[in-house]
């Protein structure tokens, strides 16, 4: 997801919370990496009470690990974890397949649409060799994902879903390679079947979408 939009509602404290939440999912700040209170003070310009609840809100994510009086660093990337959060993803959003094609209507469908030209376009340059636009399918790719299941009216259920999404990101960003022609398939396929409201179908491009998305960080070799 990686939100990057700042709102006018929006205080210090929720800037500076997506600010480091980005840094961790992005890599910019790497798994056991300690966050030193003084220097993360400086970087965000935040104070440190502050700070601090930002890192507590961080460590309900699981994102972040407390660590009593020596402060805080960023959660280490694991094997379990990465599968552990696989399995969660695609229980979460193969049930909020079902509610979305249920409950979509025309205005839906044009967000899939929108959604999957801006991913594809992405796509198109990143399999030509252009890595500067990574960035650009991070936010992208979330933002298909979203399109397709936000008719499931659930608000809980998209919030969760989000945040697994990010955290199974990061394992993506660590592994530092697009996974190429393979995924801008799924993408189309799981759009065409989106339109078509294929509940089962859709379903089963995701298992297959996210299955193969940890076959490939794994096979990076740089998770432990």
């Amino acid at each position: 997801m990686l939100k990057r939009v700042v709102e006018s509602t929006e205080t210090v404290g929720d800037v500076v919370f997506r600010q480091i939440r980005q840094d961790i999912i992005s890599g910019a700040l790497p798994p056991g990496a300690k966050i030193k209170l003084e220097q993360a003070k400086e970087r965000y310009s935040i104070s440190v009470s502050s700070l601090r609840e930002i890192l507590c809100r961080l460590t309900n994510e699981n994102l972040v690990i407390a660590e009593g009086q020596r402060g805080f660093e960023v959660s280490p990337a694991s094997r379990k974890e990465l599968i552990e959060l696989a399995d969660l993803r695609i229980v979460l959003e193969t049930h909020a397949i079902g509610l979305a094609f249920a409950a979509g209507n025309l205005e839906w469908e044009g967000q899939i649409v929108a959604a999957h030209h801006k991913l594809a376009a992405a796509e198109k340059n990143l399999l030509a060799g252009d890595a500067s636009r990574t960035i650009d399918w991070v936010r992208y790719d979330w933002e298909f994902h979203q399109a397709i299941v936000s008719a499931c009216n659930s608000a809980t259920l998209m919030t969760t879903l989000s945040s697994v999404f990010d955290r199974f990101l990061r394992y993506h960003m660590l592994a530092q390679s697009f996974r190429g022609k393979a995924v801008v398939d799924d993408h189309k396929l799981l759009f065409e079947l989106a339109i078509k409201r294929d509940v089962e179908g859709a379903r089963e491009v995701v298992r297959r979408h996210v299955q193969s998305g940890v076959e490939h960080v794994l096979k990076s070799g740089r998770i432990p």
